[in-house]
């Protein structure tokens, strides 16, 4: 027995889906003019098309690129801003809840030689005592994010905040108390800023709010205490070299070797300046 063929068609003149020879379908593909059951047909913008056809021209379909370099998301969403936003969220979560997390993940210059990946993990940590710390952060993440992620390309903006973060880790390691213990998103987030300030100049865009902007925070830091101004300084500088390269690498076919190679040189100077760092001593006269 046939399904869905009418009586007087022979089966051999029926039109099945090749991928699925069990399917009658009377739609036929626009380019290839095979027959494609419902489950093989892809909307395109000549029509229908079966899955084979549909995916060799998404293939030979030039990639569209961000002004540097980076692939055009689908859907134009920040995709990699709020992954972060939500590993934040949910990493403040498990520190309210298992005391244990802040202490497992947190950063303090003293640790790097015996647990290094507390540069990065301090990142997406926040103080449990005070929801400003986070909900500030978060704002600022998802300020910053929804800018600079279309302008980069989902890889490159996820480069930027992580090495910023590293950043700001060995601006802690050099200008803090060797056995204080940071947490927070803050110098990825400075990271951030100071790539918004290297995109704006690149371009000639106006840079006195962003400026002040930029100075009210920074001065905060300073002032108000429990903040760690040192993180601000290491990633805002971090963030601004890799925009710089990122922003003022020329096109060209080369462009994206050049850009990850200027960005593992600064990954490369970061992780010398920690293997190199030796904690203070401290003389006691006898």
């Amino acid at each position: 027995m046939s399904y869905g063929v009418p009586a007087e068609v022979p089966a051999s003149q029926v039109p099945v889906c090749p991928r699925h020879p069990d399917r009658v379908s009377y739609i036929r593909c626009q380019r290839c003019g095979r027959p494609a059951c419902p489950e093989c047909q892809q909307n395109a913008a000549v029509g229908v098309q079966c899955v084979d056809c549909f995916n060799q021209q998404r293939k030979t379909q030039p990639a569209y690129r961000t002004p540097f370099g980076g692939r055009v998301a689908p859907g134009g969403k920040p995709v990699v801003t709020i992954t972060i936003m939500a590993v934040c969220a949910v990493a403040y979560v498990l520190q309210l809840l298992l005391p244990e997390f802040t202490r497992t993940f947190f950063y303090a210059p003293v640790l790097t030689d015996y647990q290094p990946w507390r540069l990065l993990t301090s990142a997406f940590l926040h103080s449990q005592g005070s929801p400003i710390h986070i909900a500030f952060n978060l704002y600022a993440l998802w300020f910053l994010g929804r800018s600079l992620e279309p302008l980069f390309g989902r890889v490159r903006f996820a480069l930027l905040y992580l090495i910023s973060a590293l950043g700001g880790s060995v601006g802690v390691m050099y200008l803090a108390d060797p056995g204080v213990a940071v947490v927070g998103a803050s110098g990825a987030v400075f990271g951030l800023f100071g790539a918004l300030f290297v995109v704006i100049r690149q371009r000639q865009g106006e840079l006195r709010s962003l400026l002040i902007l930029l100075a009210v925070n920074l001065v905060l830091g300073f002032v108000v205490p429990g903040i760690a101004w040192q993180a601000h300084v290491g990633g805002l500088l971090t963030g601004a070299a890799c925009a710089a390269i990122l922003a003022y690498t020329p096109r060209g076919k080369r462009r994206t070797a050049i850009q990850f190679a200027g960005l593992a040189g600064v990954v490369l100077v970061l992780v010398a300046a920690a293997v190199l760092w030796q904690p203070p001593v401290q003389i006691i006269p006898g």
